[in-house]
């Protein structure tokens, strides 16, 4: 992928929605919900303080991340779907 984001902002791959309950019952894409976990793909350099200095990013590319369910912007690269939110978006990193 050739996508750089820029400032404090992610690229983040979406986990596959669940199509089965735990019951087994198949859910129609219409019921099922969006996901909020995912993958960190690249991420920025991060975002310029009001003083000038950089603050580096707190996520690094391979993070598994919690993210708020109507966050970012949805993109479609080479017939993918990505995220492109800011860090602040994100609310956790599963470890």
């Amino acid at each position: 992928m050739n996508l750089q984001p820029l400032g404090d902002r992610v690229i983040v791959k979406p986990k596959a929605p669940e199509e089965k309950t735990k019951g087994g019952i198949i859910l129609p894409d219409t019921a099922q919900e969006k996901p909020m976990e995912g993958t960190v793909i690249a991420v920025g350099e991060g975002r310029t303080a009001d003083d000038g200095k950089l603050i580096k990013m707190l996520l690094k590319k391979g993070d598994k991340i919690l993210y708020g369910k109507y966050s970012g912007t949805e993109v479609k690269i080479d017939d993918e779907e990505y995220l492109i939110m800011r860090e602040s978006d994100v609310y956790a990193i599963i470890k």
